[in-house]
């Protein structure tokens, strides 16, 4: 049974602009985003997962992005690991110690790094490919290349290799914005959100590759949860619709609006736990 870890949106909220979705003066409904938040949880039970949640702390308005604070794995010889991130806001960054504690507690390796003046921003840049052979870190505009670079030399003494992907669209400014992995064999991508050397690096990766357009991509169809043979996604289109029943997923719609004022969606909202 998959696991994964969630946190409440108890405190979120959108207080500065962090990324192109993000204006202060588009207020959170904070009823409606504890419904969609809920609904998400319950989707993800309904597909077969065991839910975790971490406690939320007040003026941590973004903690409900669980994907970010910390970048978690699992090895074979070496066991459950966690790479604490150093995030770009110095808001963000309040969040990480309750993440990696929190790992801590559950017997997880904590990996320490030390970043220097580069980033490195958990999953919202760094992607497993479904086999766990590989890790894609997307850098750019959150993660630095130089943080990429760092996080690999830490994961080659696991023998696992990490492709690093450059980002060039600011309204995709972390990776799983733009790559979805399908499974093993095929990805989603929006490929306007990549660097001509980093399209050509997902290619040699994946056999098949389906592309979403940028609209699709900057309403986070990209950003979506694959498990158990569904993809959650906020929205649905018929292009999307087709890719999936290429790929045998049956999409499952949930709505993440009041969390997209923030630049996130479903994907951004969890982290799978090994």
């Amino acid at each position: 049974m998959p696991k994964v870890l969630v946190c409440p949106p108890n405190y979120f909220d959108v207080v500065d602009q962090k990324n192109p979705y993000m204006f202060p003066d588009h207020p959170v409904d904070r009823v409606k985003a504890r419904t969609q938040w809920e609904s998400l949880c319950g989707v993800l039970q309904q597909c077969g997962c065991e839910v975790e949640v971490i406690d939320p702390v007040e003026g941590l308005e973004d903690m409900v992005f669980a994907a970010n604070q910390v970048f978690v794995g699992e090895k074979a010889g070496y066991g459950k690991f966690v790479v604490p991130s150093r995030m770009v806001y110095s808001s963000r960054q309040r969040e990480v110690p309750f993440y990696t504690e929190w790992c801590r507690s559950h017997d997880y390796r904590v990996i320490e790094m030390n970043f220097g003046e580069d980033y490195l921003e958990g999953h919202g840049d760094l992607l497993w490919h479904p086999d766990g052979s590989r890790i894609y870190g997307g850098y750019g505009f959150r993660s630095t290349r130089g943080g990429i670079e760092k996080f690999a030399a830490a994961m080659s003494e696991m023998g696992i290799a990490v492709i690093p992907l450059q980002l060039v669209d600011p309204y995709c400014y972390h990776l799983d914005s733009c790559l979805c992995p399908l499974n093993n064999e095929a990805a989603l991508i929006f490929a306007g959100a990549f660097s001509a050397d980093a399209l050509a690096a997902i290619h040699k990766n994946w056999t098949r590759v389906h592309l979403l357009d940028s609209t699709e991509a900057h309403h986070f169809m990209g950003n979506g949860i694959v498990v158990n043979g569904r993809y959650i996604t906020p929205h649905m289109t018929p292009q999307l619709e087709r890719i999936l029943q290429d790929e045998a997923l049956i999409p499952v719609v949930v709505e993440t609006s009041e969390f997209e004022k923030a630049g996130g969606s479903c994907f951004c909202m969890k982290t799978f736990l090994p």
